[in-house]
Protein backbone atom coordinates (compact mmCIF):
# COMPACT_ATOMS: atom_id res chain seq x y z
CA UNK A 1 0.00 0.00 0.00
CA UNK A 2 2.81 2.33 0.92
CA UNK A 3 4.64 1.93 -2.67
CA UNK A 4 1.14 2.51 -4.32
CA UNK A 5 0.92 6.05 -2.19
CA UNK A 6 4.29 6.74 -3.17
CA UNK A 7 3.90 5.86 -7.22
CA UNK A 8 0.69 8.45 -7.88
CA UNK A 9 3.11 11.74 -6.62
CA UNK A 10 5.90 10.13 -9.15
CA UNK A 11 3.45 9.48 -11.75
CA UNK A 12 1.88 13.40 -11.27
CA UNK A 13 5.51 14.85 -11.12
CA UNK A 14 6.41 13.02 -14.44
CA UNK A 15 2.69 14.00 -16.22
CA UNK A 16 3.58 17.63 -15.00
CA UNK A 17 6.87 17.36 -17.20
CA UNK A 18 5.46 16.55 -19.96
CA UNK A 19 2.76 19.02 -20.26
CA UNK A 20 5.81 21.70 -19.82
CA UNK A 21 8.24 20.55 -22.70
CA UNK A 22 5.40 20.14 -24.71
CA UNK A 23 4.29 23.95 -24.17
CA UNK A 24 6.96 25.73 -25.94
CA UNK A 25 5.38 24.74 -29.18
CA UNK A 26 3.14 27.24 -30.34
CA UNK A 27 -0.80 25.12 -30.72
CA UNK A 28 -1.43 24.80 -34.94
CA UNK A 29 -3.75 28.13 -35.74
CA UNK A 30 -5.38 26.91 -38.94
CA UNK A 31 -6.64 30.39 -39.19
CA UNK A 32 -3.22 32.11 -38.99
CA UNK A 33 -1.22 32.60 -42.38
CA UNK A 34 2.08 31.39 -42.22
CA UNK A 35 5.05 34.47 -43.97
CA UNK A 36 8.20 32.75 -45.72
CA UNK A 37 11.11 34.86 -46.26
CA UNK A 38 13.72 34.57 -48.56
CA UNK A 39 17.23 36.52 -48.08
CA UNK A 40 19.37 36.41 -51.17
CA UNK A 41 22.74 38.29 -51.84
CA UNK A 42 22.53 40.53 -54.92
CA UNK A 43 23.30 39.68 -58.08
CA UNK A 44 24.08 42.20 -61.03
CA UNK A 45 23.64 41.45 -64.39
CA UNK A 46 25.72 42.01 -67.03
CA UNK A 47 24.04 43.47 -70.43
CA UNK A 48 25.06 40.41 -72.35
CA UNK A 49 23.49 37.79 -69.31
CA UNK A 50 20.41 39.98 -69.64
CA UNK A 51 20.10 39.86 -73.39
CA UNK A 52 20.84 36.27 -72.84
CA UNK A 53 17.65 35.14 -71.01
CA UNK A 54 15.32 38.00 -73.18
CA UNK A 55 13.49 37.47 -75.59
CA UNK A 56 9.87 35.78 -76.91
CA UNK A 57 9.67 31.48 -75.29
CA UNK A 58 6.83 29.02 -76.46
CA UNK A 59 5.63 26.99 -73.59
CA UNK A 60 5.02 23.64 -73.21
CA UNK A 61 1.54 24.36 -72.44
CA UNK A 62 0.69 26.65 -74.92
CA UNK A 63 1.54 30.12 -73.24
CA UNK A 64 3.41 32.67 -74.39
CA UNK A 65 5.78 33.67 -72.42
CA UNK A 66 7.96 37.63 -73.37
CA UNK A 67 10.95 38.33 -71.18
CA UNK A 68 12.11 41.79 -71.11
CA UNK A 69 14.70 44.06 -70.03
CA UNK A 70 13.90 45.83 -65.88
CA UNK A 71 16.49 47.63 -63.79
CA UNK A 72 16.57 45.23 -60.87
CA UNK A 73 16.37 42.15 -63.85
CA UNK A 74 13.80 40.89 -65.71
CA UNK A 75 10.03 41.12 -66.64
CA UNK A 76 8.34 38.20 -67.48
CA UNK A 77 4.70 38.64 -69.29
CA UNK A 78 2.11 35.78 -69.92
CA UNK A 79 -0.12 35.93 -72.67
CA UNK A 80 -0.24 39.52 -71.54
CA UNK A 81 -1.20 39.13 -68.37
CA UNK A 82 0.14 40.86 -65.20
CA UNK A 83 3.52 41.35 -65.73
CA UNK A 84 5.66 40.11 -63.06
CA UNK A 85 9.17 41.28 -61.78
CA UNK A 86 11.92 39.01 -61.24
CA UNK A 87 15.31 38.80 -59.42
CA UNK A 88 18.11 37.34 -60.76
CA UNK A 89 19.68 34.92 -58.36
CA UNK A 90 22.15 34.37 -60.67
CA UNK A 91 22.96 34.91 -64.41
CA UNK A 92 20.39 32.27 -65.25
CA UNK A 93 18.23 32.08 -62.60
CA UNK A 94 15.18 34.71 -61.30
CA UNK A 95 12.78 34.08 -58.27
CA UNK A 96 10.15 36.98 -58.15
CA UNK A 97 9.60 38.94 -54.76
CA UNK A 98 6.96 36.67 -53.02
CA UNK A 99 9.09 33.49 -54.30
CA UNK A 100 6.40 31.75 -55.72
CA UNK A 101 7.57 31.89 -59.32
CA UNK A 102 11.19 30.81 -60.64
CA UNK A 103 12.82 30.96 -63.80
CA UNK A 104 15.93 29.23 -65.00
CA UNK A 105 17.15 29.96 -68.30
CA UNK A 106 19.55 28.89 -70.59
CA UNK A 107 19.19 25.22 -70.12
CA UNK A 108 19.46 21.91 -72.59
CA UNK A 109 21.72 21.23 -75.27
CA UNK A 110 21.59 24.47 -77.37
CA UNK A 111 20.60 27.09 -74.43
CA UNK A 112 17.78 28.00 -75.70
CA UNK A 113 15.94 25.88 -73.40
CA UNK A 114 13.98 27.33 -70.01
CA UNK A 115 12.17 25.69 -66.95
CA UNK A 116 9.49 28.16 -64.62
CA UNK A 117 7.92 26.62 -61.56
CA UNK A 118 5.42 28.35 -59.80
CA UNK A 119 2.57 28.14 -56.84
CA UNK A 120 -0.46 28.74 -57.95
CA UNK A 121 -2.00 28.79 -54.45
CA UNK A 122 0.06 29.67 -51.36
CA UNK A 123 -2.72 27.20 -49.18
CA UNK A 124 -1.78 24.34 -51.37
CA UNK A 125 1.62 22.13 -51.21
CA UNK A 126 1.33 22.19 -55.09
CA UNK A 127 4.17 23.36 -57.40
CA UNK A 128 3.83 23.27 -61.16
CA UNK A 129 6.86 23.11 -63.42
CA UNK A 130 6.30 24.21 -67.45
CA UNK A 131 9.37 24.00 -69.89
CA UNK A 132 9.80 26.83 -72.86
CA UNK A 133 12.06 27.08 -75.97
CA UNK A 134 13.07 30.47 -76.98
CA UNK A 135 11.05 31.33 -80.24
CA UNK A 136 12.38 34.56 -81.01
CA UNK A 137 14.75 36.81 -79.72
Amino acid sequence: MRLLLLAVPATLLLASNVGAQSSNYPPPDTSASIATVQVTAPFRLSDDETEAVTGLYAMSNGWRLKVGEAATGIVAEIDRQRPIRMIPVSADKFVSRDGNVTMDFNRGENRDEMVMTYVPDQRLAVRYVITATLAQR
